[in-house]
């Protein structure tokens, strides 16, 4: 199999290389990233993936600032939305499949329960929109692809929302504030990438939802993350998104129900376990 991946000097795609070239060994596993490798350029895109000769391209690359795409949501169209036209072109004229990173933001969080692979998107935010047009390219221009949408990522040595509590935690003279009216899945790098590659292998295409099992609020996340870290003495004020001003409005309520990955064997653990493993190997 030989495998490309946009993106890949990133969290995730570092990883997807990482356990790739572990798993097939000996097999071409290649990718590109910025500076040298910008998906928005589409003759580079076409030519570089092109030149790789790839079966399937992984689409980690992304505009990831959900905030910085409510500032500029043209920028965060043109990378998620129009990069992604360009790599879904560039694999429709290579014969290659397409598995494309999507995000819990192509839906409104006004629904009660889990969204599930089948349910109607419907993007609230700048962000989210930008990821639904990627879903929609990845969609319209190839018939061999893989959508899998997860939600609130975290890896080891990146800027995280768990790094980000710590940090807080350690510096702060006033109790933190976290809003307790948004709800999704923890979802971790080290779940995710072996259930991406599993995937992979046995040719299902179609829409996916791999997060870890379980959801949480912010508020409910950042009391287990301090408890965990030795940080449980430190107090959390409860706030609601209303009290919290960002120029990005997330959804409210976005859980994710894996639903078709699970038909395929494809579980990932619950959000509570990762966290745990995750934070030990951290102090490790």
């Amino acid at each position: 199999m030989r495998l490309f991946i946009t993106g890949s000097k990133g969290q995730l795609g570092s990883a997807l290389a990482r356990q790739a070239s572990r798993q097939h060994e000996g097999q071409n596993i290649s990718g590109g990233d910025l500076p040298e490798f910008d998906i928005t350029d589409a003759d580079q895109t076409r030519a570089v993936i092109a030149a790789a000769r790839p079966d399937i391209v992984i689409h980690c690359a992304a505009f990831t600032d959900v905030d910085g795409a409510a500032r500029r949501p043209e920028l965060a169209y043109r990378v998620n939305g129009l990069g992604t036209q360009n790599v879904a072109l560039a694999c429709a004229a290579t014969g290659a499949a397409l598995l494309y990173i999507s995000s819990n933001e192509v839906f409104d969080g006004t629904q009660r329960n889990p969204y599930c692979e089948f349910d109607p998107t419907h993007a609230a935010n700048p962000y989210g929109y930008s990821k639904l047009a990627g879903e929609w390219f990845t969609a319209n221009l190839l018939t061999r692809f893989y959508i899998v949408r997860t939600s609130w990522l975290t890896a080891a040595g990146g800027r995280n929302f768990v790094h980000r509590i710590q940090q807080l935690a350690d510096s702060a003279d006033a109790p933190l504030r976290v809003v307790t009216d948004e709800v999704a899945c923890p979802t971790f790098v080290a779940d995710i990438v072996p259930a991406l590659l599993q995937l992979i292998e046995t040719g299902s295409y179609g829409i996916y939802h791999f997060v870890n099992s379980g959801y949480c609020s912010r508020y409910d996340y950042a009391r287990r993350i301090l408890d965990l870290s030795g940080r449980g003495h430190v107090p959390i004020q409860p706030i609601t998104l209303a009290d919290f001003a960002r120029p990005s409005m997330p959804p409210r309520f976005s859980p994710l129900a894996n639903l078709n990955g699970a038909s395929l064997g494809i579980t990932l653990r619950p959000w509570q376990e990762a966290l745990m493993e995750y934070l030990q190997t951290l102090s490790s």
